[in-house]
């Protein structure tokens, strides 16, 4: 968050007001939500350029933008960042310290890639891989210094935005990051039956496109998640001239957890992108919420509007679709997760 104590122009166009002006940065979903509780109070609302809505009441004016940016203004902004922002949208105090810091392992301070992916176990959305290469230990400790952690340990996605544009800052543009769409997650599955290989093809694209931009990196860490051979083979010339180890628990790892993060910043992206394009917001997870969403859309479109926002091998898909639901396969240690 970016806060300023400076008076200025109000977002409202109308008399600068004394105060305070802050300034956030904000999900689109959150943006709705906002817009929504604020004409349930009767505010005044009104269209602007470049913005999705402003709106004032009393001694406060906010301007919400398209690109993200939320600003507040006014002698009372302070109360209505504390009163109405922070407890019924962003749901933490936007005052709050920075990130609880994590100490790098020794293994981190080594020039090394580290990768992840995002989206294996939610049903709505892409499949996302991440590869971040942090090349000594200055760059490993300010990784740390802003919070750098394995994503799921991050629970607010607003968070995993801001990690994830300040690590692209500090990693100096060194990192890729591949999205397989619906679409294609659901032909490749089909084709390959197997969410492991898929998993395996979608880490060695990304190691090999992290290599074209960082050709002195010579070792990587990833998550296992399937038979250690699985990315290997999938790799082309350049990812065979590396070191690749894989462990469990990866993500302790800070080039692994930067990946965790970079990677659940792009699903968190292209599932509001998703939920925009088909009027409805995706629920994360496979759970009874995402039931009754896949239900609402397969009754839409059916079969053909699920594929283009769902993975198909889910259960949900046939829940959804009021097909028998296959049993679930005796749990095996290498088994592939198929929702």
């Amino acid at each position: 968050m970016e806060k300023s104590v400076t008076g200025g122009k109000p977002a409202n166009g109308g008399a600068a007001q004394p105060g305070k002006n802050f300034v956030f940065e904000l999900l689109r979903p959150e943006m709705l939500a906002l817009r929504k509780i604020l004409l349930e109070r009767n505010w005044s609302l009104a269209d602007a350029p470049y913005m999705l809505f402003k709106a004032s009441s009393g001694k406060v004016a906010v301007a919400a933008y398209e690109s993200g940016k939320l600003v507040v203004q006014g002698a009372e902004a302070q109360d209505f960042v504390e009163f109405i922002l922070e407890p019924e949208v962003l749901r933490e105090k936007a005052f709050a310290q920075a990130p609880e810091r994590t100490e790098p392992s020794a293994a981190s301070f080594s020039p090394h890639a580290g990768l992840d992916e995002s989206g294996k176990g939610d049903f709505f959305g892409p499949l996302v891989i991440a590869c971040v290469f942090v090349a000594d230990e200055t760059i490993a400790r300010g990784l740390a210094e802003i919070g750098v952690k394995d994503s799921k340990m991050i629970k607010n996605d607003r968070m995993i935005v801001r990690i994830a544009a300040e690590i692209r800052r500090r990693v100096n543009g060194k990192f890729s990051v591949v999205a397989i769409g619906p679409e294609a997650y659901n032909n490749f599955y089909e084709k390959i039956q197997s969410l492991n290989r898929l998993l395996a093809w979608g880490h060695a694209r990304a190691l090999e496109n992290l290599l074209q931009k960082a050709p002195e990196c010579k070792a990587a860490l990833a998550d296992k998640f399937g038979d250690e051979s699985l990315i290997r083979n999938a790799l082309l010339k350049a990812g065979r001239s590396i070191r690749l180890d894989q462990r469990t628990k990866a993500e302790s790892d800070i080039a692994v957890g930067a990946a965790s993060i970079l990677a659940r910043a792009e699903f968190v992206r292209r599932m509001t992108e998703l939920g925009e394009a088909h009027g409805v917001t995706l629920p994360k997870g496979a759970g009874e919420q995402v039931d009754q969403i896949a239900a609402r859309l397969a009754c839409a479109g059916g079969a053909a509007l699920l594929r283009q926002v769902a993975k198909m091998h889910f259960r949900n898909s046939f829940k959804a679709l009021g097909l028998p639901v296959p049993e679930r396969a005796p749990w095996k240690k290498t088994q592939d997760f198929s929702g």
